[in-house]
């Protein structure tokens, strides 16, 4: 692991801050490519995302301060000092994030779940590359494992977890799945709003499952808070879609249903 990838002098890069600023970079061109393609205008929706991502950062950091109160308690430099005292939350930025934007939304008299739509998979790239640069960097290290896929961290004894590395690949599968569903709600197969509520399971469906491997946690009441907070969203939005797709779900299941009770009828009449 490298936390540092380049230094001279007083002057050094980290390893995690060059890939998620390569994660904003290319995010941002692929929210460009895709903002093209709609009647939004390309600085509106750019403002909107950067005032929503300094609300979401704001509150990811009162949600880690929070959990972790006993470490900071009302010390305010403790708060600003991000580097002296790290910690983000990143349900805080998200759910941050998604408040500021409906805000603005609607000051700004744009349809969020339309718009927030557009953000999907830039959202999951700037998220791939975060977990890049939290594995090469050893930000994120994993419990201990004997499993046959195991590296070392510094500072921490014995192999760990690439959990880092194996959230990366889902997200970046991630990336290319929600655009091909952004492309098929352009052709009026799904509703508007439905890549958003997906988004946000299929996130919740990565973090948890691998929350349990992950060696540092938000923790509340003894409970990883991230875990828990997974656990809910999927749950919540797991019984949305078997509503919104109930009517799919029963047919498929009377269709198949009627070739298996076909099948055995034909093998006993034989």
């Amino acid at each position: 692991m490298v936390p540092v990838l380049f230094s001279l002098g007083p002057i050094k890069l980290y390893t995690f801050g060059v890939f998620l600023s390569l994660g904003l970079l290319f995010g941002a061109f692929v929210l460009w490519k895709i903002i093209r393609l709609t009647v939004y205008k390309e600085e509106q929706v750019f403002d909107l995302v950067l005032i929503s991502s300094a609300f979401g950062l704001f509150f990811s950091r009162v949600v880690y301060v929070v959990l972790n109160f006993d470490r900071f308690g009302f010390d305010l430099l403790k708060f600003i000092l991000i580097n002296g005292y790290p910690g983000l939350s990143i349900y805080g930025f998200l759910f941050g994030f998604l408040i500021s934007a409906w805000v603005l939304s609607k000051m700004k008299k744009i349809k969020f779940l339309e718009m927030v739509d557009q953000l999907c998979p830039p959202f999951f790239l700037v998220i791939f590359f975060g977990k890049l640069g939290a594995f090469f960097s050893g930000s994120e290290p994993g419990t201990p494992t004997n499993f046959f896929i195991k590296t070392r961290y510094l500072g921490l004894e014995g192999y760990r977890h690439l959990t880092a590395f194996y959230e990366a690949i889902f997200f970046l599968g991630g990336v290319f799945l929600s655009y091909q569903i952004l492309q098929e709600i352009r052709k009026e197969r799904f509703f508007r709003g439905f890549l958003f509520f997906f988004s946000l399971w299929f996130f919740s469906l990565i973090t948890f499952l691998f929350d349990p491997l992950k060696q540092n946690k938000l923790f509340i009441s003894k409970i990883s808070f991230n875990f828990f907070l997974s656990f809910g969203l999927l749950l919540t939005i797991s019984m949305f879609f078997f509503y919104y797709f109930r009517e799919l779900i029963f047919i498929t299941i009377k269709q198949y249903g009627k070739k298996i009770i076909e099948k055995i009828y034909s093998k006993t009449k034989r």
